[in-house]
């Protein structure tokens, strides 16, 4: 009896989506499924990104190395931080010791109390000299005076002068005044000259532009000659420094402007000193 009733639940059992197994009576079993094991790790999320730098190559490398030359002063002694394991080594007399490892050039700046400035960061690998002291504050001053006896240019500066063609003698004068005076702080000085409204030749502009350059003779030449703009109804016109070159040019101009007037007077006097029969 009790095998009659096992088949008969047996076959009238039914699986539920519950994970459940209901039997027809009184009886119902339930399955739980094993809980699945979590494989994420706790812990605080990150409110920003983090940047990491990607692994260095050779070219970054030379690149900082250019970056930090161009920081460096002159002649700047870096003392015991050397970066590099091995670099190129002169002594204080100028001799090429060839490469060394860094433990080696810190013993020998021991030995014999010197310091190390860089003499050439971006060669591979790097050029550094021993020095002394008193070599590199000379050095340093040696620097110093070549920097000023051969500064660097800087950029040309350039001003602007408006005014009409119906200007006065004396206020055209005064004009020509500040242009000489920026003229000779070299600067560069683009005049612009308006049309008057009164009837005028046509060249008047140009001529006023010609007036100006009189004035400062051995001073100031044109880098742009005049010009109309504005549909002709402007001339235009730049005034620059004249340079060394054009200076001594002028100056033996003028020399021989000056002796010409004597060389004449001397041949005048000759002539009269010959006796005619």
């Amino acid at each position: 009896m009790a095998t009659l009733l096992l088949k008969r639940l047996t076959l009238h059992t039914v699986k539920t989506g519950n994970n459940c197994i209901r039997c027809p009576g009184t009886y119902t079993l339930h399955q739980t499924a094993p809980a699945r094991p979590s494989f994420r790790a706790s812990g605080p999320r990150l409110s920003c990104p983090i940047h990491a730098k990607a692994f260095g190559t050779v070219a970054d490398t030379q690149d900082e190395r250019k970056k930090k030359k161009k920081n460096e002063p002159a002649l700047s002694n870096i003392g015991r931080k050397i970066h590099e394991r091995v670099i190129h080594v002169l002594d204080e007399a100028g001799n090429d010791l060839g490469n060394m490892h860094r433990a080696d050039v810190i013993r020998l700046m021991n030995e014999r109390d010197l310091r190390l400035v860089t003499r050439d960061s971006g060669a591979e690998p790097p050029q550094y000299q021993l020095l002394t002291g008193a070599q590199i504050h000379e050095e340093r001053l040696r620097l110093r005076e070549l920097g000023k006896a051969h500064p660097k240019p800087g950029p040309t500066l350039t001003k602007e002068l408006t005014f009409s063609s119906n200007i006065g003698r004396h206020d055209l004068d005064t004009k020509s005044k500040q242009i000489q005076q920026w003229i000779e702080k070299k600067y560069r000085v683009q005049i612009t000259i308006k049309k008057g409204k009164n009837v005028e030749p046509e060249n008047k502009m140009e001529e006023i532009c010609n007036q100006i350059l009189h004035t400062m003779p051995g001073i100031a030449t044109f880098s742009t000659r005049p010009q109309p703009v504005r549909g002709g109804k402007a001339v235009m016109c730049v005034l620059r420094h004249l340079s060394k070159k054009e200076e001594n040019a002028h100056g033996e101009t003028q020399g021989a402007q000056k002796e010409d007037p004597l060389n004449k007077e001397n041949g005048n006097n000759r002539e009269s000193d010959v006796v005619h029969p």
